[in-house]
């Protein structure tokens, strides 16, 4: 399901005729806000592409990368709307569901009574501006990208307009998940999904982020951003489940900072895209904060995901732990480029970082590029990466008992994942991510039929 779009140049008048549309379309945002904006768009145009001798995009494939073509102004029918609407069902229980298309808003289901009564907020982003100002301008991009998609960021910000605030007061605990869920729907359009988390001492919540398109073979662009702010002695469970059509070139950039005591859980989900690229900044703020990072991804044809990290160690006795397992067939290929980084003043900090990849042909290309930057002398820190194939002799065992050879790869690779998934707390989501990667193989099998 898609409609079309008339292409619109993003390297020349075109982008910027697509911009003064989006400013004019403002009509009563604040002055900061657009002046963001203008900021912003300014800078897209003064940063340079990537090239090959770009350090930070080692090994990636830079011919992939044109913006040539996207549609900025995509705008799907209401009908559609309405049928996504209904396919938006991510979880049954949940705190409150926000859909857009397109970037346009499509559900919004608020908050309760009781946890509005509490200051619990849960916005589209063009509500917040308006109702909820004095907190995006003290949050949003509050952290600058510095893992090599500046560019990009810039070109989020100029033109973000759907995305959503979440804001969970001090000592206020949601058990329920939030959902966001954000689709493309229309062939050859440019989608900027934004998510801003931010909990109040000693609060605690759930936020998942869905990613999806109406049609799996229309091509399209996308520029997610996520910033994630948990306050002293809070805990925040993010999850992101991208799952872009095949066509689609795909960019994420997600910034997590952690104040004294305080956890933040993220894990990502990857399935979709033909190229994307996700960058992944933590920041361990405050003493005794702690950062999860866990990510699982499955790549095929000649799909490319590259991932980006930055584990920053600011404060002491604070802990942080990354786990990235990839899963490669026919042509694939994934990056992992991680660092920590230890401050001078951050003694006792334990951190690891950990990068898996699991080979499903001879033709699948991982690379490891994990490191560390100390500079603290009472740490705990370590890294490391590895590379395998299934192994022939387990594999074997499962044929010779009857299993068939397409059934025993989805068994490795689910106990290859099963170590990530096992962290999801929410069963129906943990479903979900399981019916993901089952839909996966099951497309990868049907064209090798």
């Amino acid at each position: 399901m898609s409609t079309s779009a008339s292409p619109m140049s993003t390297n020349g008048t075109g982008l910027a005729a697509a911009f003064e549309k989006h400013q004019a379309a403002q009509t009563g945002a604040p002055a900061w806000w657009q002046e963001l904006k203008k900021k912003a768009f300014a800078t897209y145009g003064e940063l340079p592409m990537p090239t090959r001798k770009t350090e930070t995009w080692r090994f990636a494939s830079i011919s992939g990368l044109s913006l040539e073509g996207y549609d900025f102004g995509a705008s799907a029918t209401g009908t559609v709307h309405t049928e996504l609407a209904d396919r938006a069902r991510l979880v049954a229980q949940r705190a409150g569901r926000i859909v857009f298309a397109d970037n346009k808003l499509v559900t919004h289901e608020r908050v309760s009574d009781e946890l509005a009564a509490q200051g619990v907020i849960f916005a589209p982003l063009a509500e917040a501006i308006v109702k909820h100002g004095d907190i995006l301008q003290e949050y949003f991009m509050a952290q600058d990208p510095q893992l090599g998609s500046e560019k990009f960021a810039a070109l989020h910000t100029a033109f973000v307009s759907s995305g959503v605030l979440l804001y969970v007061p001090k000592n206020v605990e949601v058990t329920l998940p939030f959902v966001a869920r954000y689709w493309s729907a229309t062939q050859g359009g440019a989608v900027l999904p934004h998510t801003l988390v931010i909990t109040g001492e000693n609060a605690k919540v759930t936020m998942v982020d869905a990613f999806d398109s109406a049609d799996r073979s229309s091509r399209g662009l996308a520029l997610g951003f996520n910033h994630i702010f948990a306050g002293r002695g809070s805990r925040i469970d993010y999850y992101v489940l991208q799952n872009w059509s095949d066509q689609t070139l795909g960019f994420q950039i997600n910034s997590l900072t952690a104040e004294r005591d305080a956890t933040i859980n993220a894990l990502a989900v990857n399935i979709g895209c033909a190229h994307y690229r996700c960058e992944t900044q933590s920041i361990m703020k405050g003493e005794g904060s702690h950062a999860e990072m866990l990510s699982l991804s499955i790549a095929d044809r000649d799909q490319e995901i590259d991932q980006r990290t930055l584990q920053i160690h600011q404060a002491g006795h604070a802990t942080s732990n990354l786990l990235f397992k990839n899963a490669l067939a026919d042509e694939a290929r994934t990056i992992f480029s991680g660092l920590i980084r230890v401050a001078p003043d951050a003694q006792k900090t334990d951190a690891y970082q950990t990068n898996r990849n699991l080979l499903l042909s001879g033709e699948a290309e991982a690379h490891s590029l994990p490191g560390l930057e100390i500079e603290a002398n009472d740490v705990k820190c370590s890294h490391g990466a590895t590379t395998s194939q299934i192994d022939e002799a387990e594999l074997f065992y499962m044929l010779a008992r009857g299993i068939n050879k397409a059934v025993a790869r989805e068994l490795f690779v689910f106990g290859f994942f099963e170590e990530v998934v096992s962290k999801i707390e929410n069963e129906e989501l943990a479903s979900r991510v399981r019916e993901l990667i089952l839909q996966k193989f099951r497309e990868e099998e049907a064209r090798h039929a």
